[in-house]
């Protein structure tokens, strides 16, 4: 059994008032892909922005390479190796490609290879051709590239990835897919929140579906895939 770098129990968590997350457990193994899928609304991004410390947790537990760390910063989380892709990018504008990975790089763990921006313009090639304009003369998709390619130049052990696919044109869906499959093949845990399918079947291990703050179901992709039942139930508008 392939070591959890990442343990969830009891998660709860909110904004002002209201209570969004009601006791989310969950793992995430080293070089495995978790899809955590639902509706809008079922709780995905707020996992992430508690599990990152970017909202601060309510109860529960959050370990991560078998440290505590809920409650803590989002930037001391980011400096013991967990990377974190929010939907909106927010990436430095008038920085170019270049500076923009410049500003993420960290140093890698013992033993591994460290991300530099050759080995990522491999993947990214778009990136290479740009490397140095101005990140807010990128399309949408660009932008989405460069957030997971400074995210990985913090040679990060695990990643959380919010909504990867939203609004991209298929081709580049189709580099972020090889992204998170380059990543797990360099033994980096990816939990990616979901609401495409197809995207999800294509990289993901294991799907998690949440429901009003609550996992309803999990299970491994194969099966997510053949239960219409459950696809119904959960995914479905």
């Amino acid at each position: 059994m392939a070591e959890r770098v990442l343990e969830v129990a009891g998660l709860r968590a909110g904004y002002g008032p209201a209570e969004v997350l009601f006791g989310v457990d969950l793992h995430l193994a080293r070089g495995e892909v978790a899809a955590l899928m639902g509706r809008n609304g079922a709780g995905k991004s707020t996992t992430l922005k508690a599990i990152m410390g970017l909202l601060a947790p309510r109860g529960g537990s959050v370990r991560f390479a078998g440290a505590e760390i809920a409650g803590l910063a989002p930037f001391r989380i980011a400096r013991l190796g967990l990377g974190y892709v929010p939907e909106e990018r927010r990436i430095f504008t008038e920085l170019t490609v270049a500076e923009n990975l410049e500003v993420g790089r960290r140093g890698a763990a013992a033993g591994r290879t460290p991300w530099t921006p050759e080995r990522l313009f491999s993947i990214f090639p778009n990136l290479a051709e740009m490397r140095h304009r101005r990140a807010s003369a990128m399309s949408g998709g660009e932008q989405q590239m460069l957030t997971i390619a400074r995210t990985l130049m913090g040679n990060p052990e695990a990643v959380l990835l919010d909504e990867p696919s939203e609004g991209l044109a298929p081709v580049i869906v189709e580099q972020m897919a090889e992204a998170v499959l380059r990543m797990k093949q360099e033994g980096i845990a990816v939990l990616l929140s979901e609401q495409n399918l197809d995207f999800a079947a294509a990289v993901a291990d294991r799907a998690l579906i949440l429901e009003k703050g609550e996992v309803r179901w999990q299970g491994g992709m194969d099966d997510l895939e053949a239960d219409e039942d459950v696809r119904r139930a959960f995914l479905t508008v």
